[in-house]
Parts: structure tokens; C-alpha cells; sequence
């Protein structure tokens, strides 16, 4: 397995929303392997194309011992009451703060062959699925803080050691 390198905070890629992924697309099948092997690395429950450099909308999950992929995902559905919970991002690496995020969530989108796809939970899985496709629609988790716990956020974030200006 070819580890691919997590960019990280700070990366433009991370910044711009991702371009759909057109049917039969010789990219698409080399990426969602690349995304599937990679999300399996421990302490990793989801993984957006972006996050390695790709600006093609797909993402992998990684929760609970359910593992898959979504080609054009769109977020459909949230719905609950927004709780507060713990949330770091690979490309935020060592920092975890409180993000508020709906309780369940779905997604549509469709598998390499172009079946449409649907994808729904709870918990953390839920957590992954609004987390990831943010990533996709160019946002990281860090923006959607509390403007107290952002600011505090930013300076720890600024002082990490793979922080570049």
C-alpha cells in the first residue's frame, strides 16, 4: 500500500471546493483505491480526496468496522438537535476541539460504476459524514467553531510545528 501524505491546514487544496467527477473518469478508480487503503491507517474515520492533494469530489469512511467510498457526495439530510462534540482532522494533526454537529446525517452519491449510493448514521459516523464533505465544498472543521474557541484554536494551530505560514 502506498501511504499517500495528508496535507495539512494552510494547503490551498484544502480551500477550494472539488470538482465533480465525471463518468468513466480513468482518475476515479486509482483515487478511491488510494482513498479506501489510506482511510484503514489507524485513527482514521474518514479521509476527502483534497486532504491528498486531489481536487475530485470522493471521500472515504472508516467508522465502527464499516469502511466505503462516496463519488460525488452531497450532503442531503441532517437532522437533531447540533451537539457538541470532540472533532480533530488529519489535516489539523494533534488538536481536537468541541464543533457543534447534527446527530444524523445522510449522503448521496454514487460508486465507481455510477450506482447511486446512499449513506446515513448517527454518532460518529454522522460526525464523518458532515466533517467530510465539508472538506469536499473547500471547508475545514476549524471555521464552523465557536468565535471564542476558534480564536483560541488559530494561536495553538499557528504554534504547531507543522504549521506553515
Amino acid at each position: 500500500m502506498a501511504e499517500r501524505p495528508i496535507r495539512y491546514f494552510g494547503d490551498p487544496v484544502l480551500r477550494s471546493a472539488c470538482d465533480p467527477i465525471r463518468p468513466g473518469d480513468p482518475r476515479a478508480a486509482g483515487l478511491v483505491a488510494d482513498l479506501l487503503e489510506n482511510v484503514q491507517l489507524p485513527g482514521r474515520a474518514g479521509l476527502a480526496a483534497n486532504q491528498i492533494g486531489v481536487g475530485l469530489r470522493a471521500f472515504s469512511y472508516n467508522v465502527d468496522g464499516r469502511i466505503g467510498y462516496v463519488i460525488n457526495p452531497e450532503l442531503v439530510e441532517v437532522s437533531g438537535e447540533p451537539e457538541l462534540m470532540d472533532e480533530g482532522c488529519l489535516s489539523v494533526p494533534g488538536f481536537y476541539f468541541p464543533r457543534s454537529r447534527y446527530p444524523f446525517a445522510r449522503v448521496r452519491g454514487v460508486d465507481l460504476d455510477g450506482n447511486p449510493v446512499e449513506i446515513s448514521g448517527t454518532g460518529q459516523l454522522a460526525q464523518a459524514l458532515q466533517h467530510e464533505t465539508d472538506h469536499l465544498d473547500g471547508r475545514l472543521y476549524l471555521e464552523g467553531l465557536e468565535p471564542e474557541v476558534k480564536r483560541d484554536a488559530m494561536r495553538q494551530v499557528r504554534q504547531a510545528d507543522w504549521f506553515r505560514n
